[in-house]
């Protein structure tokens, strides 16, 4: 729950300094005296939605270098470095895609994939999942991640939610300026929009906002089987994949900053807000060939 929290509150804070900034520039002025302008508001709501989505996405990679304190291993310096930068390598050139920067942290098992571009990315493992697998179990890992990269999946993920955030903006919006007018029906309305509307609009944020959380990790779960069967393709056969899995579920997941977190190996533990699918159904779908 904790990091459902932060991930909301993440979001609510970048569209309050969108909001603030289209405040100053007064790009918000879609109560009128003549009642809402929805025109207006849908295009407000455009504008908050997708830009705090795409500077969400636009600072991924140093933000998901900074919280997790990944190493970027310019020049390995011993042989599992060698082989991860050899690895990470060959898949891409399989993936068809540029190749990526490849980092290491220091966590609990787990590994995640994050940038802006297909061809400018970033794949980083931790020090953990490095410890307690196999090297063809590190490459199923290596290959889910690339798979994901490969699949614009990070910038998939970026127009849901960006589409999610402007739903959030524009309804809460909308019910705010109707339970305000419902409140203050028979005064005089010409002055603007009264309490009622911005208490309305910022509870209404916060619930629309779990919402919106729970369709995006909707779509990160369907993205994840993807990934899998993917990762199998690029290694040829799927019993790495489903080791690598396998072994994961045996392990506790490392967690992960929520700016990375949905492009991670495990995810979390609610079922509506789970970025991944259990290990279990992971592992079925693999073995059916799905």
């Amino acid at each position: 729950m904790k990091r459902i929290v932060l991930f909301v509150l993440t979001n609510l804070a970048i569209v309050l300094v969108l909001g603030v900034m289209a405040s100053v520039l007064g790009l918000n002025r879609f109560i009128t005296q003549n009642g809402l302008d929805l025109t207006t508001l849908l295009g407000f709501s455009l504008l908050i939605g997708f830009g705090g989505a795409f500077i969400s996405l636009l600072i991924s990679k140093p933000v998901a270098k900074w919280s997790t304190g990944a190493h970027v291993i310019e020049r390995p310096s011993n042989q599992d470095e060698t082989w991860l930068l050899q690895t990470v390598q060959r898949l891409a050139s399989q993936a068809d895609i540029a190749m990526p920067e490849v980092a290491i942290y220091e966590g609990a098992p787990n590994a995640f994939a994050t940038g802006a571009f297909r061809n400018s990315a970033l794949v980083a493992v931790s020090t953990g999942l490095l410890q307690s697998m196999t090297h063809e179990e590190v490459e199923a890992v290596l290959a889910h991640e690339v798979a994901h990269v490969a699949n614009g999946d990070m910038v998939t993920m970026t127009l849901i939610q960006g589409v999610m955030n402007t739903f959030v903006v524009f309804l809460s919006r909308v019910i705010g300026y109707a339970v305000d007018s419902f409140m203050r029906r028979g005064d005089n309305q010409s002055s603007g929009p009264g309490i009622g509307y911005f208490v309305t609009t910022i509870v209404m944020d916060i619930l629309l906002g779990f919402v919106a959380a729970m369709v995006v990790a909707w779509f990160s779960r369907q993205r994840e089987f993807r990934a899998d069967a993917d990762a199998a393709r690029l290694m040829g056969r799927r019993q790495p994949m489903i080791n690598a899995l396998a072994r994961l579920g045996g392990l506790e997941a490392g967690e992960l900053p929520k700016s990375v977190a949905a492009l991670g190996i495990v995810g979390g533990l609610g079922r509506l807000f789970a970025t991944h699918p259990p290990i279990e159904q992971r592992i079925a779908a693999l073995q059916q060939g799905r």
